[in-house]
């Protein structure tokens, strides 16, 4: 299959959005972080505990998740540039490793979801009791 220059151009709005998506999760989360260390402050509560510690493993992933994609976002323009300068092998290359990334980052997003239906489980659980 030939590469044009239109498909890895394909890819740019979509890792956009994606990059926002994660922004705003990331902002959520810090947001909601610091709001549970004033409660924690006051109450010392076991389940704000419990919240703080699934918080840190999001953030973490959350990280990674816009490392990925920003990753992804950088091989699909030297996919570009390689495509403009004739290095189809490379370029298909490359655009495969942009695509994994891709990939990767979205896996770990599905991860950081599952994560955060698990935070909000603990919060009913408090409620219930």
């Amino acid at each position: 299959m030939e590469l044009s220059l239109s498909i890895p151009a394909l890819l740019f709005p979509a890792i956009s959005l994606t990059m926002l998506a994660y922004n705003a999760r990331y902002l959520t989360i810090a947001a909601l972080i610091r709001q549970l260390h004033q409660k924690y402050q006051e109450t010392e509560s076991k389940s704000i505990g419990l919240q703080v510690q699934q918080l840190r493993k999001r953030l973490i992933i959350i990280k990674n998740m816009q490392a990925t994609a920003i990753f992804s976002f950088l091989l699909a323009v030297i996919t570009m540039f390689l495509i403009y300068v004739e290095l189809g092998f490379w370029a298909n290359l490359i655009f495969v490793i942009s695509l994994l990334a891709l990939m990767v980052s979205l896996v770990l997003s599905f991860i950081e979801v599952q994560l955060s239906t698990k935070a909000l489980s603990i919060q009913l659980r408090d409620i219930e009791e």
